[in-house]
């Protein structure tokens, strides 16, 4: 399925209306209301549909020393980029801002290390199948553990305004910096 079908399956762009201006002509703008998030669950199937179609996204595969990323979808309900991992690379604990985030693993593997309100933190490796599902706020790291470098799609509704790295320390998460498209000259999850 071309990834164009794959997303319009997965949110639909918001409705343009007819706006009459003072003495010009008809004119058409886009609704002043922002483009709705979608649910987790949509996110979810949106991910699932993006990784089912290999074709809009494998041959942009490309394997560096550190991580590299490229954006596979921009809309102004959400955004997915491709990731690749070497081994032993992290991301540190950090959060999405107000976004909805989904990952899958399509080559490799990759561990995930979710910080709980109770202080402890849960583990579990993902490898292709499986969905990892964060909710807005949720704090997490993921890392590639694994000998072999991993290759991952994200996806993020509504897109990444913001992302808060902490530190934990006795249980305490402590937000150690926040980055933003604007304060890293473009943006990178």
């Amino acid at each position: 399925m071309p990834k164009s079908a794959v997303l319009t399956q997965a949110i639909s762009q918001p409705p343009r209306h007819p706006i009459r201006a003072t003495s010009s002509p008809l004119i058409e703008v886009a609704a002043i209301q922002p483009a709705p998030s979608l649910s987790s669950q949509q996110l979810a199937s949106f991910v699932r549909q993006l990784v089912h179609d290999r074709r809009s996204w494998a041959d942009l595969v490309e394997h560096h020393p550190e991580r590299w990323w490229t954006r596979l979808v921009g809309t102004d309900s959400l955004d997915a980029w491709l990731i690749t991992w070497p081994r032993d690379l992290a991301t540190e604990l950090h959060d999405h801002g107000d976004s909805w985030a989904a990952f899958a693993v399509v080559g490799g593997a990759l561990t995930e290390h979710t910080a709980l309100p109770s202080g402890r933190r849960s583990t579990r490796t993902l490898r292709p199948g499986p969905l990892g599902v964060v909710p807005p706020g949720g704090v997490h790291d993921v890392v590639n553990a694994d000998p072999t470098p991993a290759v991952s799609v994200h996806a993020y509704s509504p897109p990444l305004r913001s992302m808060t790295y902490y530190s934990q320390s006795g249980g305490l998460l402590r937000p150690t910096r926040t980055r933003t498209p604007e304060s890293t000259n473009g943006w990178a999850p």
